[in-house]
Formats: C-alpha cells, sequence, structure tokens
C-alpha cells in the first residue's frame, strides 16, 4: 500500500507541473501567417480528418505542403486523426477544412493541453514509472525521487506543453522499448521501438544501439542454433509492425516515396536556427553552408556521425548488457545531434532520455547534462514567451534533484566514474582531486547560464551582431555537449560496470 502511495504521489505531482505550464504562451500564439508548430498540430488534425489518406503528404488545391504539410511518420498522422476526431465531439470549427486555419480559443488550447497530457499519461509516464521501480536500486522513497525528478525534467515539459509537440509518445515508445529488453521481451521491445519510430524519424538516433544489442545478444547465443532463430523471429516482428504501420501507403508505389520524401528534406539544409551542435558553432568561423555543395555536408555529417557512434556500438555488440546499451544510446543520439544532417534544438530531447536513465547511478552529472539541455533551447523558448516558466522549472528542477537525490553528496570519483580521467592523470598530477573540479565546474557552469540567459532577456545586442546572444547560448551549450559525449564515451569503453548493479544490469 505505501508503494502505491508514493506512487499517486509522484504522477500526482508530474501531472500538476505539467498543466501548470500549459497554461503559458505557446509557440506562434497569434503571429500569422504561419503561427507556430500548435497550429501545426491542429492543422494536421484538420488535413487527417478531412482529406483521404492518399493525400495526406501530397501538394494539392487542399493540402498545402508549404502551410505546415505533414512531415513525419504515419503514427503521428494516425495520432492526429484521432485527436480530431475527439475534437469534432467538442467543437466541428476546430478542424473544419480551411476555415480553422489560425484557430485560438481558449477551449481549444485547453483541449490540445490536454491530448499531449493524455499521451503522457497513456504512454511516457507509466514507463518512466516501471523503469524506476524496477531498474533502480534503494528504497521505495528513493525510487519515487527518482521517477519525480526525471519527471520534473524543464526540457520535456516546456517543448511538449509550451513549445507544443507529442515528443512524450515517440520518447515513451522507445522507453518501453528499452523496458521490454531489459524484461527480456525482446520482441516486444523491438515492436515499442519500430512504433517510436514511426510516430518521429528522429528515433533513429536511438536506432543503432537496438540493432547492436539485438544483433549482439543474438551472436552470443550462437547464430547456428538458438541465436538464429531469436534473430528470424525478431526480424520478422519489426517487418510485420513497420508493414502495419504503412499498410494505407502501400497500394501505390508513389505513396511510400512521398512519405519518405517528405521526411528527409535535404533541401532545408545543414541546420536551422541556432542549435547547439558543430555545424552551426562551427558556422560562426567558417561559412559552411556558403563554401560547401549539399552533397559535401551531406558526406561530411554522415562521416562524422558515423566515426562518432561506432566505437560504442562495437562495444555494445561484443558485450550487449543493458549497462552497455544504455550508454550506447546516449553516446548515440549525441553523436547525431553534434553531427548529422538538418538537427533542431528539440532534438537534444532524443539524447536526454537515455542520459535521464542514469540520474540513480550518477545524479549530479546527469543534472548537469539536463539543465544545459534545456538552456541549449533557450532562444527558442524565449521566442514562444516561455521565460517565467523556463526559469520556474529549471530552478524548481535544480533545487528537487540536489536535495532528493543528494546529488553534491553523492560525488566521489567512483559515483562520477572518473576513473578513465584518473588513469590519464595518475602520472603527471597524482594528488589532483578532479571530483572538486567537477563540482566546480558544475557551479560555474550555472553561473554562466544564468548570466546569459539574462543577458539574453534583459540586453540589447549590438546593432552589427543582432543574432549575439543565441549564438553565445549555442556555442556555450555546444562545448558541453561535446564534453558530455567524451565522458560518456569514456564511461562505456574504458570503465567496467560496479558490480552491485550486475544483476539488474545483465
Amino acid at each position: 500500500m505505501e508503494n502505491w502511495s508514493l506512487i499517486s504521489l509522484c504522477v500526482l505531482l508530474g501531472l500538476t507541473s505539467r498543466w501548470a505550464v500549459s497554461f503559458h504562451s505557446y509557440s506562434g500564439a497569434g503571429k500569422s501567417p504561419m503561427f507556430g508548430d500548435y497550429e501545426a498540430q491542429r492543422h494536421w488534425q484538420e488535413l487527417t480528418y478531412n482529406l483521404p489518406v492518399h493525400e495526406w503528404y501530397f501538394n494539392t488545391t487542399d493540402n498545402d505542403l508549404n502551410y505546415w504539410g505533414l512531415d513525419y511518420p504515419p503514427l503521428t498522422a494516425y495520432h492526429s486523426l484521432v485527436c480530431a476526431y475527439v475534437a469534432k465531439l467538442f467543437n466541428p470549427d476546430w478542424v473544419e477544412l480551411h476555415t480553422s486555419r489560425g484557430y485560438e480559443s481558449h477551449s481549444h488550447k485547453l483541449f490540445m493541453r490536454a491530448t499531449v497530457l493524455f499521451a503522457d499519461v497513456l504512454i511516457y509516464i507509466p514507463a518512466v514509472l516501471l523503469f524506476c521501480f524496477y531498474f533502480c536500486d534503494g528504497s521505495p522513497k528513493q525510487k519515487v525521487a527518482t521517477a519525480f525528478c526525471i519527471l520534473m525534467y524543464p526540457g520535456l515539459m516546456l517543448i511538449d506543453y509550451g513549445h507544443f509537440q507529442y515528443n512524450g509518445v515517440s520518447l515513451g515508445l522507445a522507453l518501453w522499448g528499452v523496458l521490454g529488453l531489459g524484461f527480456g521481451c525482446d520482441l516486444f521491445g523491438s515492436v515499442a521501438f519500430v512504433l517510436a519510430l514511426n510516430y518521429k524519424q528522429m528515433e533513429l538516433y536511438h536506432a543503432l544501439p537496438f540493432f547492436c544489442y539485438l544483433m549482439g545478444k543474438c551472436v552470443k547465443h550462437g547464430l547456428n542454433g538458438r541465436g538464429f532463430f531469436h534473430l528470424v523471429k525478431i526480424s520478422l516482428t519489426v517487418l510485420v509492425t513497420f508493414a502495419i504501420c504503412w499498410m494505407p501507403f502501400l497500394s501505390d508505389p508513389k505513396q511510400p516515396l512521398q512519405v519518405l520524401h517528405r521526411l528527409f528534406p535535404v533541401g532545408r539544409g545543414l541546420f536551422e536556427d541556432k542549435v547547439a551542435n558543430t555545424w552551426c558553432s562551427l558556422n560562426v568561423l567558417i561559412k559552411i553552408k556558403t563554401l560547401l555543395s549539399r552533397e559535401t555536408q551531406l558526406f561530411l555529417s554522415f562521416a562524422l556521425t558515423v566515426l562518432f557512434v561506432l566505437p560504442s556500438s562495437l562495444k555494445l555488440l561484443s558485450k550487449p548488457t543493458l549497462w552497455q546499451f544504455k550508454l550506447a544510446l546516449v553516446n548515440s543520439s549525441l553523436a547525431f545531434f553534434l553531427f548529422s544532417f538538418q538537427v533542431h534544438e528539440k532534438s537534444i530531447l532524443l539524447a536526454a532520455l537515455p542520459v535521464c536513465l542514469f540520474i540513480n547511478e550518477m545524479p549530479l552529472i546527469v543534472v548537469w547534462f539536463l539543465l544545459t539541455s534545456t538552456f541549449s533551447m533557450l532562444p527558442l523558448l524565449l521566442k514562444d514567451g516561455l521565460l517565467l516558466p523556463y526559469v520556474v522549472t529549471s530552478l524548481a528542477f535544480l533545487f528537487l534533484s540536489l536535495y532528493l537525490l543528494s546529488a553534491l553528496e553523492r560525488s566521489t570519483d567512483e559515483e562520477l566514474r572518473l576513473a578513465p580521467y584518473r588513469k590519464l592523470t595518475q602520472h603527471f598530477l597524482p594528488k589532483l582531486n578532479l571530483s572538486r573540479i567537477v563540482k566546480w565546474k558544475f557551479w560555474l557552469s550555472l553561473v554562466a547560464m544564468a548570466a546569459l540567459s539574462f543577458t539574453s532577456v534583459w540586453l540589447e545586442p549590438p546593432a552589427k551582431l543582432p543574432d549575439l546572444f543565441p549564438v553565445l547560448v549555442s556555442i556555450f551549450s555546444f562545448l558541453h555537449f561535446l564534453g558530455f559525449v567524451i565522458y560518456f564515451n569514456l564511461v562505456q569503453l574504458m570503465e567496467p560496470q560496479r558490480r552491485k548493479n550486475q544483476k539488474k544490469t545483465n
């Protein structure tokens, strides 16, 4: 009974914080002609409800692809259709073809926020709770504290409930995939991840670790016997799940090709806005978009992404444990975010999810990463009028996570996973206190984030440098993410896992 009471409290607090964020502004409110992501989600409901399936991804008289055309996989379109049927019951004007464009009202805002909350309750929150209560060490109260801190992650709340998207659906499905593999239910895990991939194509960030884990497991069992049959079952499960998701588009070869064209718009360029990745940061010094052809940009981004993903993937392939799998998810998603083609600011959420899975093992590092990832989206959040929710949720997450998880107290060399760094410095600086340096860097980083947040809001940039503050935020965050990807790769490649977690992680 005590466990259920703690779980109920955790869910209640998580829902309350999400609903509180939803009462603020959203992307593009009152800003015609495109409005924003809120209008994109509403418009997709309008399209999927009023148009036949074969017109959803094509430019027609009733479907102007230049006005928030569908650019996500079929499962997102089906979700929009379900929401549209519910919206029609409340007010047909919300999804009326053409005339509902740019529709804004208090009741519709509540409805749209409720759809995000319902999706979280159905998919994301149960997955977080199950992970924390089964795979995290500690007492029931400690597990609740861990789950609560994950649910309080400000980046996801601000984007889904403020900017307005349904990232909790794809991330929740991916987490169910992790849970499936963790419980040894590989077929269930495969289905869950395929559904995540068919909801948002950015789940490709996590695809290679899923493949390497399952392939490594099959190889370990022997491809001449049980491992081969297991591989066949997984392959058939993946193919059937894909076929079911894409079934309405398979009658005409033009349909899946057009969907793929919409999912991977190479014409949009190497990056958009001020994203905290390599290309945007490097573009400050070298105008990559101007100097290099699009084909060269594609090749370069592909080559560097593979180069940074390969070491952790090969390690996972040779040692398919849950511990290695979680680290590979972090390293793969960070490599994709830093080096791949057409990255958005919001894509850092794909790295934040697997990082959250380590909040019980290395709380200080995880809290630092999650606050940095939220800060990296500051220009987008300010554009959406989300300054107050950004400040409140970030401060609440910082103080609650430091208090509930004892992050500052749990910061020895062992708990910070600094063994690889100790090996590098023991001959030259044997008495160097690495854990103290990390804590100092943590606080200095937070002070710098606060200062940049303040200057971005209250100071006017020089007339010749109108994008000065967004660029500084981008470069500052990029340097952090570069440090994090090196750190997590070293942890995976050089450090053995702790024995007390051996049973659960294998």
